[in-house]
């Protein structure tokens, strides 16, 4: 579960690179990568969480 934590956390701080370097160009929907980065961040934190938890 924790390579799961990692796997989640890399892809939504990659959203969020993408969605960050999408807003410097102006396009209509970095804010959606942005927010779809953020929510995999989130996810990975309570995956991580939950198994700090468990134990």
């Amino acid at each position: 579960m924790k390579k799961k934590a990692i796997s989640f956390f890399t892809f939504g701080l990659l959203l969020i690179i993408i969605g960050a370097i999408g807003k410097f160009f102006q396009w209509d929907q970095s804010m959606l990568f942005i927010a779809i980065g953020l929510t995999f961040e989130s996810l990975a934190i309570i995956i991580f969480a939950w198994n700090h938890l468990k134990k």
